[in-house]
């Protein structure tokens, strides 16, 4: 009996814990969404391609995309984009920690509402980045 209602509770603390963190969304209106190797080739063919991390500075020190300038998503606003973006037509790509982190979400969605046109999504992040062995900065 103690055995089940062990299993049992260790079953549904699982589930829980499964289910607490949900994955971002499969897109966002008014971006592309790329992954790695598609970041890549962006890179070589927009050379004035800006690529923003979204994540803390304390994770963004610990190692970010090359060339990559940090502007945490708490501190994403039409201010702050006007101040780091040359314009709204300009081609920006928007990145944070991967598939389970909302960061790049909400700058994405802050940039769309600013009125930015030329948006890039790497849902992937970081995470996806370092999987693929793709260098880093720190």
């Amino acid at each position: 009996m103690k055995k089940t209602l062990f299993a049992s509770l260790i079953c549904l603390l699982g589930t829980f814990f499964s289910t607490a963190q949900a994955a971002t969304p499969a897109s966002i209106f008014g971006t592309t969404l790329v992954n790695a190797e598609e970041l890549i080739a962006l890179v070589e063919e927009k050379d004035e391609l800006l690529i923003i991390d979204a994540r803390t500075v304390a994770d963004y020190t610990k190692g970010h995309l090359p060339d990559s300038v940090n502007l945490a998503n708490t501190d994403t606003n039409a201010d702050s984009l006007a101040k780091t973006i040359t314009s709204k037509e300009s081609p920006v790509l928007f990145y944070c920690n991967g598939i389970n982190c909302g960061r790049s979400v909400e700058s994405c969605k802050v940039a769309v509402a600013a009125g930015y046109s030329n948006i890039y999504w790497f849902r992937g992040g970081i995470g996806e980045w370092n999987e693929k062995g793709y260098p880093t900065e720190q």
